[in-house]
């Protein structure tokens, strides 16, 4: 089995953030966000998964050389394709289809999801979904009274169904799936303005295909500055035992309170951290009370009181209370340092 992983996204919604990093790679309790998303899907799926596929922009060697460090460390293949147009769900899934082939599964990389991921192996295809209160932003299915899938409408004005697609597909044949997709680019069939995977597999239905609901019992954006602290600090809740203070990291006169992640040689100093706090590698944490926030890699901390932010890598921040976003290598002083 094929994973195929779209996410040359920008992550507009999630700057300063993704200014520097791209979204799926920004750690989530220590994670990259694709890294939990694989491994999650790897793991479940009771099948053996030989290729993880990755549909990227211009994000250079560094991260393409990361991203097939992971399907490495799954045992599986790594390949790198590219999308240069924002053209849609169906144009980025069609930039990898060399890959189409056998069993695969679609998951785009801005979502983590907790549910008991088997496939329904005598379906054509699985749709996960997640009830929502307001459909209108989201794709959504509609089924019929043996509960399968008949139709899919993307972002309603008017209510069809609360059963919103949360990003994760299986196809059994990727071949099938490739020729529908081939028909709707080459007819220039658009929905909304772009080519969909909605379309496609709305008229693989159409043909006869069964698709059925996957469900889930949690779905985690991680779209903006607000729902990543709130990934983070649910993602911190179901790994409960979670403390993991390596040998490298310098605790002194602090209490750290879980669940936390703390990443190699943090330095936490007259300090209260936690709880659901992820802090990277390198940070330091000095005289400061930190709560539900998210803190990047080698950023510097003293005299703050936060709750509910996120922090990128070598950021610095010398202050008061606040409810923060900072990105990368940006400094906040209130204290008048001198640099």
């Amino acid at each position: 089995m094929k994973i195929i992983v779209p996410m040359a996204g920008k992550g507009s919604r999630l700057r300063p953030h993704t200014l520097t990093v791209p979204k799926p790679l920004i750690p989530i309790a220590g994670k990259p966000i694709v890294q939990r998303l694989v491994e999650k899907i790897t793991n479940d799926c009771g099948e053996k998964v030989d290729e993880i596929a990755y549909i990227i922009g211009d994000f250079g060697k560094v991260v393409e050389n990361d991203l097939i460090k992971i399907a490495e460390k799954l045992g599986a293949k790594g390949t790198i394709y590219y999308q240069n147009e924002a053209l849609g769900t169906a144009h980025a899934i069609n930039c990898a289809k060399e890959s189409l082939k056998g069993q695969i599964v679609v998951a785009f990389a801005d979502t983590l999801f907790v549910s008991d991921f088997k496939l329904d192996l005598e379906s054509d295809g699985v749709i996960w979904v997640k009830k929502v209160e307001d459909p209108t932003g989201f794709g959504v299915v509609k089924l019929n009274d043996e509960g399968n899938i008949t139709d899919f409408f993307e972002k309603p004005e008017e209510f069809i169904s609360d059963l919103a697609i949360i990003g994760i597909y299986y196809f059994k044949s990727g071949e099938k799936l490739s020729k529908e997709i081939n028909y709707i680019l080459e007819n220039n069939i658009k929905d909304k303005g772009e080519f969909q995977l909605t379309t496609a597999m709305d008229n693989m239905i159409k043909k006869g295909d069964k698709f059925t609901l996957g469900e889930v019992t949690d779905w985690m954006d991680c779209g903006n500055k607000k729902v990543a602290v709130e990934t983070n600090s649910k993602v911190l809740d179901y790994e409960k035992d979670i403390l993991e203070i390596p040998e490298s990291a310098v605790v002194e006169n602090s209490l750290v309170i879980p669940p936390c992640f703390i990443g190699k040689d943090a330095v936490i100093i007259n300090s209260k951290v936690g709880p659901n706090v992820s802090i990277g590698k390198g940070t330091k944490i000095l005289e400061s009370n930190v709560r539900y926030s998210l803190i990047q890699e080698k950023s510097v901390l003293k005299d703050a009181n936060i709750a509910n932010s996120m922090i990128g890598s070598h950021a610095q921040y010398f202050g008061v209370a606040r409810d923060l976003s900072i990105g990368d290598y940006n400094i906040l002083d209130f204290k008048g340092n001198e640099y």
